[in-house]
């Protein structure tokens, strides 16, 4: 009787734990990638931040990571995620809108030099690129 109690236990307990899976696999959110566009393509020109940007404060007041995936746009809401993609050889990024510019005519979007890094544009230093939002964030009222 009590190894017949522990086998529905455990039978019980593998249960919940299966069923706890699934549902946080359910309600986990699917990778940016793969995320659907949620406003207009913008084609134009990027340009990364210079070296002399790290630690100073973005629009958004959070001090410049070179390392972080931040992009800066004019229009988009902070938080925004944007898919980056480098029309010139098709490599494509994801990031975070987190601070305002670029100010240079013919730009539409400024990123960190680990974003440049993963669209090869460090050498060039400016691409032609597509910028796809695809989580937008609500904008405060």
């Amino acid at each position: 009787m009590l190894a017949g109690s522990a086998v529905a236990g455990l039978a019980l307990l593998t249960s919940a734990c299966a069923g706890a899976g699934e549902d946080v696999a359910a309600a986990a959110p699917r990778p940016v990638a793969e995320a659907q566009p949620t406003g207009p393509a913008q084609v134009g020109h990027a340009s990364y931040y210079a070296r002399h940007f790290t630690g100073r404060r973005m629009a958004n007041g959070q001090r410049f990571d070179p390392a972080s995936e931040t992009v800066a746009h004019r229009t988009l809401p902070f938080g925004t995620v944007v898919r980056v993609t480098n029309l010139d050889n098709g490599r494509t990024a994801t990031a975070r809108v987190l601070d305002r510019g670029p100010w240079i005519r013919g730009r539409i979007v400024d990123v960190s030099p680990r974003i440049a890094r993963d669209l090869d544009m460090i050498r060039a230093g400016i691409a032609r690129v597509e910028v796809v939002p695809v989580e937008v964030a609500e904008a405060p009222e």
